[in-house]
């Protein structure tokens, strides 16, 4: 019931591109540059923002190495502090995780419908149907082994990063004219206001994030000491070198202007080097997009519930691995079914997500200051050859002030939002204990 590891170091590093380049590089870029309102805090916030991820991934690539483990996102709150701690921040991401699976799928099938949907079916039934097929298909693959998942995932991550090089050449074509828009100033009139950029960070540190649940294949990589940092390391450039090419584009083709009042992006920047038939190419560019953004979390979700289940809070039921293709069989069936059931329930991308960031920032800065705990619980590591980052303990610390100045930057723009889900932690509290209390009643005679 064990996972042995069969994942490369090219697979994972496609697996950290994918975690990461969702839809929102696609649509918060025009949310940033509402919040920032020039030229120079837009990209300040992308620069700052990408050095300030590129701070956390060399922390989670030493985290990933001193404690590689599957679910290692769950198992190191659970090591380094304690199992309640860790089901409580963890609980509500793979909640949050399968909603957000499911609000992507449909968008997925809003851009593609119009173009291979019989008229008929352009309608709600039509999306419903095209994200429920998609989901279906990727968990069929899923289900046949994690090195065909991983296959699946490589040429999908192959295909969005061509999607993006593409969309940037629009540089080169005739600029759009932004029209007669006005530039949106934040109500203050103050350029400049530290909690406007406080704000721009959220969208920025939301299209950035994902590169935390790498460590959840812990279990799955071989060589993992060595692979893992790696890996991170060299999804995360990618990424970094990406996003900065397409906000260029953008900002290039549209200007602040046309940012703060364009919604579809990439559809303006496809419709620049393509014409007419640019929303065409544009949406199957974003299906595959959103197929590489399901498949990866159906890869990755199921194995924090393998963890869960170790430390006795899931069924046992939630470990079984079939140890010919490596797949959680009732783990990934459970979390996928999560997801169509969530379909039947939700209607805009928007009301999943609304909370999700808040969310992150917490569970991303808690998680990095695991590694100084790390530190001290592995120093027979030390010279080993493992994976440690330089300038310790500064890399971490700017990671942890920068998530903790946005999570601060998010209470006071949204405080009831903020309450809302420290109150959701807090559930997730209560759940582990009576869990853990009718274990304990159970097992007494």
């Amino acid at each position: 019931m064990s996972i042995t590891p069969k994942l490369t170091r090219f697979d994972l590093s496609m697996i950290v591109i994918s975690l990461v380049i969702g839809m929102g590089i696609f649509a918060t870029p025009g949310e940033v540059a509402i919040s920032s309102s020039n030229p120079f805090l837009y990209f300040g916030a992308w620069f700052f923002g990408g050095a300030v991820s590129l701070c956390g991934a060399l922390t989670f690539a030493e985290i990933g190495a001193r404690y590689p483990t599957t679910g290692g996102f769950y198992k190191v709150f659970s090591y380094c502090f304690h199992p309640a701690f860790a089901f409580m921040i963890n609980w509500i991401l793979v909640i949050s995780n399968a909603a957000s699976v499911a609000a992507v799928a449909l968008i997925g099938a809003e851009y593609i419908n119009p173009v291979i949907m019989p008229t008929s079916l352009q309608n709600d039934l039509g999306i419903k149907i095209m994200t429920i097929t998609s989901v279906l298909i990727l968990y069929i693959i899923n289900f046949l082994g994690i090195k065909m998942s991983a296959r699946t995932q490589n040429v999908l991550t192959i295909f969005k990063i061509s999607m993006i090089l593409i969309l940037c050449t629009a540089v080169f074509k005739s600029h759009i004219t932004p029209g007669d828009y006005k530039v949106i100033v934040p109500p203050d009139d103050n350029k400049y206001n530290l909690s406007a950029f406080g704000i721009s960070l959220v969208a920025v540190f939301f299209t950035y994030g994902g590169y935390q649940q790498t460590i959840n294949f812990g279990g799955d990589i071989i060589n993992a000491k060595t692979n893992i940092p790696k890996a991170i390391f060299t999804g995360m450039i990618t990424v970094i070198f990406l996003y900065l090419l397409i906000n260029f584009a953008y900002y290039s083709v549209l200007g602040i202007k046309g940012l703060q009042h364009k919604t579809a992006l990439a559809a303006t920047l496809a419709g620049a080097i393509f014409g007419a038939v640019g929303y065409k190419i544009i949406s199957l560019l974003m299906f595959v997009s959103v197929l590489a953004f399901i498949n990866v979390n159906i890869m990755a979700n199921p194995r924090v519930y393998y963890a869960m289940a170790e430390d006795g809070i899931l069924p046992r039921r939630f470990k079984h691995v079939n140890q010919q293709t490596q797949v959680q069989e009732f783990g990934l069936s459970f979390f996928v079914t999560a997801v169509l059931l969530i379909l039947f329930f939700i209607s805009s991308f928007q009301k999943i997500l609304s909370y999700v960031m808040f969310f992150d920032t917490i569970g991303l800065s808690t998680a990095a200051v695991t590694i100084f705990i790390l530190r001290k619980k592995t120093k027979h590591l030390d010279k080993t050859g493992i994976y440690t980052m330089k300038w310790y303990p500064v890399i971490p610390i700017i990671f942890i002030v920068a998530y903790w100045f946005v999570t601060i930057s998010i209470f006071i723009e949204n405080p009831l939002a903020a309450l809302i889900c420290l109150g959701a932690f807090v559930t997730g509290l209560i759940i582990y204990f009576i869990t853990k209390n009718s274990q304990k009643t159970i097992i007494i005679p």
